[in-house]
């Protein structure tokens, strides 16, 4: 029979204790949305409770409800909807880096701004697109305010709601692709008077 071994195992390294934060470039606005997104990490708690509401009520007392599944998809759609906004402030976005990472300095930072402007567009488009589907979803063909529901027993506003709020986020994601646009450039510029 073997004899356990007295070695010792060697120490795990420590996780990192600070969460992932804004990029300096996002400035004062991205270290907003920073601070907001933890109102969308309670979002997704309050959703999973929900559920668990749900079948406690369902199941246990044959009580089920009509609002319980909406709310919990409601909140976690305007979470991940967020949490793309808040990849672009933490840089956290998938990336093909096959050219990106063979340059350094002034080229890199010229390169981000590049990207970000790229990125500022294309997110106005979206956000162009998006407000068509909100005009649809918030006003009636005769021109009269009215929110699009779900059709449900409940009937909840909640895709309205969802199509309202894509669209703010889609304006905020091409605003802070333009401030991160613009503070790249200008870190461009002190890194080649650096170099003088």
């Amino acid at each position: 029979m073997a004899q356990p071994d007295d070695t010792p195992i060697p120490a795990l390294p420590d996780a990192p204790t600070s969460p992932a934060r804004s990029l300096p470039e996002a400035g004062r606005f991205g270290r907003f949305l920073e601070r907001t997104s933890v109102i969308f990490a309670i979002g997704i708690v309050l959703a999973m409770a929900i559920l668990v509401f749900e079948v406690i009520s369902r199941y246990f007392f044959g009580a089920p409800t009509i609002w319980a599944h909406e709310t919990s998809t409601f909140l976690s759609a305007v979470t991940f909807i967020f949490g793309g906004l808040l990849c672009v402030v933490r840089n956290s976005h998938i990336r093909v880096v096959l050219l990106y990472d063979l340059v350094r300095g002034k080229a890199l930072q010229m390169l981000n701004a590049l990207i970000s402007l790229a990125c500022a567009i294309s997110t106005g488009f979206f956000a162009w697109a998006a407000w068509r589907t909100v005009k649809k979803a918030v006003f009636r063909p005769s021109g009269d305010f009215f929110l699009e529901t779900s059709g449900s027993a409940w009937n909840s506003p909640a895709p309205a709601l969802i199509k309202i709020f894509l669209f703010l986020v889609l304006i905020a994601m091409s605003l802070q692709f333009l401030i991160l646009a613009i503070n790249y450039l200008r870190a461009a510029r002190s890194h080649k008077r650096a170099l003088r």
